[in-house]
């Protein structure tokens, strides 16, 4: 599946609210690595830079919905998540799914400017 073929807005700020939609840690060049830990990584680079298109930072993300689709993958996942937060911590929802891209993991933040 094409993801440029795919209906949906990357983010839509509403007054001072940015809402984004579920982000996959592809690589530079388009390809989703094997590992939690560099899918992690690159998922949050990719959402670290759309907040920085709209002038915020992680600082700003007062919620995470987060999609895995294997539960073992928790720790490893919570580990490199853990990293680029600091406190206040944003809202957090975890859930182990099947996604629609052959990912493992999928991210959506809303952030408050």
């Amino acid at each position: 599946m094409s993801l440029a073929k795919i209906p949906l807005s990357k983010s839509r700020r509403v007054g001072s609210t940015l809402y984004l939609s579920g982000e996959l840690g592809f690589d530079a060049d388009g390809t989703i690595p094997d590992g939690i830990e560099a899918q992690t990584r690159n998922c949050l680079d990719r959402i670290t830079a759309t907040l920085a298109s709209e002038g915020m930072d992680l600082g700003n993300v007062v919620s995470c919905t987060c999609y895995l689709t294997d539960k073992a993958d928790f720790a490893a996942f919570n580990t490199v998540y853990a990293s680029y937060f600091s406190d206040p911590l944003p809202v957090r929802t975890t859930v182990v799914a099947d996604l629609v891209i052959d990912a493992r993991l999928e991210i959506t933040v809303i952030a408050e400017a």
